[in-house]
């Protein structure tokens, strides 16, 4: 016992030597638990009967969606709260226990008026994912095993809090499913309407990236950046993609200054570093070089 209890002095001289320890009564940080328990309700809330066994009939809906909303709002609030005291904190404010909890009870509010809107767009998604395999024998099928749809649910949560100026949370919800599916998509993307991951793994969507509507990907498909100093960190640095882009597994793009233009299809495996026109085509031939085919019509283009 004499080692153990070494081990214990030993533990509490790194903790005062190196930090790294949440203080319950200091400056506490949101609990990953509390933020998956309240991402798990809120995924059933989107899908009601799909994520849990809330035992849903015509008779309890109602009341399984107001028990649902008040237990994850309850959770928000007050992880949202400890996110905002650690925003003002790392701005030199100080902390701000009342007014952060008034900031958070408004974000929170303002999370449950778009949910309605957040689930009409997810419900697009499920189409598309529907439309756009020919293995998904039913939406219901979708709903339940799609992992891509599922990294999609996330992300369009983590996305409204992110664009609300939350720290911390939404990097915790997109973590949260990034481990369950092996899909990485951050909460600062901008993805549009119908937007469909197939099989998904390995799936990497950066910061800063741009997608349309329409847009399908494959699984290890990279929409990331190139290499640029920490100091360039605000910059765009992760790729445009415009809508009806369809893009095949391996596909590698990268550079905030790059394009894929609407319509296009990039191929397996294709590294790419610069814009394409709309309407291309980029694969790779046999001698392993990126080839770009485009053709422009009076009213569009067409491959």
């Amino acid at each position: 016992m004499d080692v153990l209890d070494r081990a214990v002095e030993a533990l509490l001289e790194s903790y005062e030597r190196d930090g790294g320890v949440n203080h319950a009564a200091g400056p506490n940080l949101p609990s990953r638990a509390a933020v998956a328990g309240a991402l798990s309700d809120l995924e059933a809330l989107v899908f009601p009967g799909f994520r849990a066994e809330e035992g849903i009939d015509d008779l309890s809906l109602g009341f399984v969606t107001g028990e649902l909303v008040h237990r994850a709002a309850k959770i928000l609030v007050r992880e949202c709260t400890r996110s905002l005291e650690y925003k003002y904190r790392v701005a030199g404010l100080g902390g701000c226990p009342a007014a952060c909890d008034l900031e958070a009870r408004d974000l929170v509010v303002g999370l449950f008026e778009a949910l309605p809107g957040i689930r009409q767009v997810l419900m697009e998604d499920v189409a598309a994912a529907f439309r756009g395999d020919p293995a998904a024998k039913t939406v219901e099928e979708v709903i339940l095993a799609y992992p891509g749809l599922e990294a999609v649910v996330v992300h369009r949560i983590a996305h409204f809090f992110w664009l609300s100026g939350l720290p911390l949370i939404p990097r915790m919800m997109s973590e949260a499913v990034h481990g369950k599916t092996g899909i990485d998509i951050h909460p600062g993307a901008g993805i549009g309407r119908r937007f469909f991951i197939d099989h998904g793994t390995a799936v990497v969507i950066g910061e800063t990236a741009i997608l349309g509507d329409d847009v399908k990907l494959y699984q290890g498909v990279t929409l990331g950046a190139l290499s640029i100093r920490k100091d360039e960190g605000e910059m765009k640095r992760h790729p445009t993609i415009e809508d009806e882009v369809t893009i095949y597994a391996g596909a590698t793009i990268l550079g905030g200054a790059t394009t894929v233009g609407k319509g296009s299809t990039i191929g397996g495996n294709v590294w790419l570093t610069h814009s394409v026109p709309p309407y291309s085509r980029v694969y790779l031939n046999e001698g392993d070089l990126a080839r770009v085919e485009a053709r422009f019509l009076d009213k569009g283009a067409c491959i």
